[in-house]
């Protein structure tokens, strides 16, 4: 799509729940991106910065490509009519490794992808308020785009609009109305995945090849095939699991209607605000206790696990020698702690970094992406490895997601936890990290551990929708 000047508008209106906004605009590309409180929303495509299936050589030059197509965008933009006062965005995400034949599952999802929306809708907690963006070609229509939307809106304001706080009865039935798929049925059907005896071999291949000192570990995956018994919205799957994983980065891009990927991940690979870089590094797990006490002791199994901790030691030097590699300053924890979330506990490191003039923030991530988190190390063979052992095609999960400014800021995170929805089944991905003296056993297990956010988060917008069909 080629802009010809743009115009905006953006204003505060009410707190609104952002449930109703991604019900509102159900039948377009819609995506939602949040952190605790913290939260945007978004709709519609006016314009698109791509790099498509079947692009030759495509890994190391599309986030270059990305980089340089958002020129455009972000001038035109500017040319039209946007606000002084916030940079202008672009979400969407990047493919864990391109293929030239990607998996019909994937077919909305192209190495690179980035949305500049028609509408966006984010909630600013401090303020207690949200800010309404519409944009259009022309200023008529995105003033009178701006009256409709904040009419639309102002009947569904709510008080609370932070994870755990759902909407009324009245409010479920009113985003019923607006497009939700009734009565979806919790129950799912596992159809197919990766078997046990295959990742037993794959784990074990993994170790042979760290056993002849060729790798210090290698990052694998399980992929789980799901059915719920009726649909579930994708909207209503990324609302469950933000309200159940406070801890985590919530995600959902759905650039075609039905075909959505939905996450929730623990770390961030990489925000830039005002030359400043920061990023979280999360490897090693365990799983949360049935209470407190019981949850404290694997925490302080996870922290003194030799294994665990050398894990999680090579993904911070990783990060750390390829930030310097681009000429970043960098700080970080002298030793992890334990990151506990709702449902599994992780070691976390935390990095900072003072960012070189001229270096943006996708120049960082081409140099990070794929990290030892979600990779292994060395990068190389880690990667031989995985086209060795994986038979499914991993798209854009472990891919960086998230979104970028006009003015070079933005945050960026592995889309991990996560699942891609398509012809009303849900693939689900989760992985684990392969490092001298793993199991099979507990790796498996671990594995099993990381699907259940997006099982319960199944699980739960059916119920939700179940609610909401009969309060409508």
């Amino acid at each position: 799509m080629t802009s010809t000047g743009l115009h905006e508008i953006r204003r505060e209106v009410a707190p609104v729940c952002p449930h109703l906004f991604l019900h509102l605009n159900a039948h377009g590309p819609r995506g939602f991106w949040a952190a605790g409180d913290r939260w945007v929303a978004h709709a519609g495509v006016l314009d698109v910065v791509v790099v498509g299936h079947g692009s030759a050589d495509v890994a190391d030059s599309r986030f270059e490509t990305v980089r340089e197509s958002s020129v455009r965008v972000f001038d035109a933009l500017g040319a039209g009519g946007a606000s002084e006062d916030a940079p202008v965005r672009l979400f969407g995400g990047f493919a864990f490794a391109p293929r030239r034949n990607a998996d019909p599952v994937w077919r909305s999802f192209p190495p690179a992808l980035f949305h500049l929306p028609e509408l966006e809708l984010q909630h600013h907690p401090e303020a207690g308020v949200c800010s309404l963006v519409v944009r259009a070609r022309h200023p008529k229509a995105a003033q009178e785009g701006w009256r409709r939307w904040a009419e639309t809106l102002r009947g569904g304001a709510v008080r609370g609009v932070g994870p755990g706080r759902r909407a009324s009865p009245a409010h479920r039935g009113e985003m019923a109305g607006a497009g939700m798929r009734r009565s979806p049925s919790p129950a799912a059907r596992h159809l197919s995945g990766t078997e046990r005896p295959a990742w037993g071999r794959m784990v074990w291949q993994a170790l042979n090849t760290i056993g002849r000192g060729d790798a210090e570990k290698v990052v694998l995956a399980r992929a789980l095939e799901v059915a719920p018994a009726r649909p579930v919205n994708p909207a209503d799957l990324a609302v469950s699991l933000w309200e159940e994983n406070h801890g985590s980065y919530v995600f959902l891009f759905e650039p075609v209607p039905g075909d959505a990927i939905v996450g929730a991940a623990p770390e961030k690979i990489a925000t830039l605000v005002d030359g400043v870089f920061k990023a979280t590094a999360a490897a090693g797990s365990a799983a949360v206790g049935a209470d407190s006490v019981a949850t404290a002791q694997l925490a302080r199994r996870l922290f003194n696990s030799p294994k665990d901790r050398a894990e999680h030691d090579c993904v911070v030097r990783d990060m750390t020698a390829r930030l310097r590699a681009v000429g970043c300053t960098v700080q970080h924890d002298v030793e992890p702690h334990v990151l506990a979330l709702a449902r599994i506990q992780h070691l976390e490191t935390k990095i900072a970094a003072q960012v070189p003039n001229g270096t943006s923030l996708l120049d960082i991530l081409a140099a990070l992406h794929p990290t030892p988190a979600v990779c292994g190390m060395p990068r190389s063979v880690a990667l031989a490895v995985l086209g060795d052992s994986e038979s499914f095609d991993r798209g854009w999960y472990a891919g960086p997601v998230g979104w970028f400014d006009s003015e070079g800021g933005g945050i960026f995170v592995p889309a991990l936890r996560s699942a891609v929805s398509s012809g009303g089944r849900w693939r689900l991905f989760a992985g684990a990290g392969i490092v001298a003296g793993s199991d099979p056993a507990l790796e498996w297990e671990e594995t099993e551990l990381k699907f259940r956010p997006v099982l319960r988060a199944i699980a739960r917008a059916g119920a939700a929708a179940r609610a909401a069909a009969g309060s409508g």
